[in-house]
């Protein structure tokens, strides 16, 4: 979809919500810079990451593993591992990334903002377009707060003192919580939620949240029985 084009789809509304999630995301790549360079790493490799793997829980489960001391191996393990769930981002958007060419690009800006603006759209136009206008400007503003953080990365080296590590979950919430109003989303959210939480003790980042996919389940079989209950 060219450029134009999508701006002229995106309603006002929806180009605010987009460029306030940029923003949000381009002040976490500032503290991920930060964090990167403060830990011990040169300036480039937080850059490269940024351009060429573009994962923000991914970049920052590495950066954290590497700078304790781990493997580089392990690290990329551990980040492919939080990353499967992109396989069901993109069965999810299949159609509205599009073929040929465009599925190179259009599955390296997937990120979990831009695919949840996409499903929120009624339309394949619309769900086009919030698509590609979130996920090229989070790729933008992402990379920019990673620059202007690493060369400032003696400046903010813990993102727990300014909250910035909240800021991921903040902005996920906020583009999850009108979906909440089905009752079937509602009770399969809550079932993640659940074994999420239980999970979370006994297993390594990331599996907890692989399987909270599981209420997908109870979603699947909820729906049904809601879509008949006016019938009877």
């Amino acid at each position: 979809m060219p450029m134009r084009s999508i701006w002229r789809t995106l309603d006002r509304g929806l180009a605010r919500d987009i460029g306030l999630v940029c923003l949000a995301d381009g002040v976490v790549g500032l503290s991920y810079g930060a964090i990167s360079v403060g830990g011990g790493l040169p300036l480039w490799v937080p850059v490269l990451l940024s351009i060429v793997v573009f994962a923000g829980a991914s970049q920052f489960l590495f950066v954290g593993i590497v700078a304790a001391g781990g493997s580089p191996i392990a690290a990329m393990a551990a980040g492919l591992l939080v990353n499967t769930r992109h396989i069901a981002f993109g069965l999810a958007v299949s159609d509205v990334i599009g073929s040929g060419w465009r599925r190179w690009p259009g599955s390296h800006l997937m990120t979990d903002e831009n695919v949840a603006f996409a499903m929120r759209q009624d339309e394949l136009k619309q769900r086009r377009a919030a698509y590609w206008a979130g996920g090229i400007g989070i790729f933008v503003c992402w990379n920019i707060g990673v620059v202007i953080g690493g060369l400032a990365g003696s400046v903010i080296t813990d993102t727990d003192v300014f909250g910035l590590d909240a800021a991921f979950p903040a902005v996920l919430l906020a583009l999850v919580l009108p979906a909440l109003r089905d009752r079937s989303t509602r009770t399969a959210a809550l079932v993640g939620v659940v074994i999420a939480l239980i999970a979370t003790p006994f297993l390594p980042a990331g599996l907890p949240v692989l399987l909270a996919l599981a209420g997908m389940l109870f979603y699947r079989a909820g729906k049904p029985a809601l879509e008949e209950a006016p019938n009877e």
